[in-house]
């Protein structure tokens, strides 16, 4: 009978060990568990005067980072994001809003984007013909 009890152990210890991990937790509603990992979106964006990117200055940096969450040093980071997201992070889609006033002067403002937008690196460059006109550009990606 002492053999008979401590087999009868073994064999119960043995089946929670192996079957202990599909109960609980393991075998909980799908809709309890995380849908999907977020692929990374954190860019750095610099502004400087000058014709190109080669030539200018950066005279200030933001960081923007839009997945899991907005956050950064950029002012307004949580529409930049929602703007990013509406044009499927193609910086050429951002376009400018109606009603802005701009004066013709030339003044040359370059602005770069570097980083990862949902997961792909992105390297994007673009000179306004002034400050206000690449204020205008969208609700605020540039911004800053």
């Amino acid at each position: 009978m002492r053999t008979t009890a401590r087999w009868a152990m073994t064999i119960g210890l043995t089946a929670t060990a192996v079957c202990g991990p599909l109960s609980g937790a393991a075998l909980a509603d799908p809709g309890q568990a995380p849908t999907a990992l977020y692929a990374p979106s954190a860019l750095v964006l610099t502004v400087g005067h000058g014709e190109s990117a080669i030539t200018a200055t950066p005279e200030r940096a933001v960081t923007l980072t839009c997945a899991p969450a907005p956050a950064g040093t950029h002012p307004a980071a949580a529409p930049a994001c929602a703007e990013l997201r509406g044009v499927g992070g193609d910086f050429d889609a951002l376009t400018a809003r109606g009603g802005v006033m701009c004066t013709k002067q030339y003044d040359p403002v370059v602005v770069t984007v570097d980083g990862v937008w949902q997961g792909k690196r992105v390297s994007y460059e673009r000179t306004f013909s002034n400050d206000c006109m690449k204020n205008a550009y969208g609700t605020g990606v540039f911004s800053f």
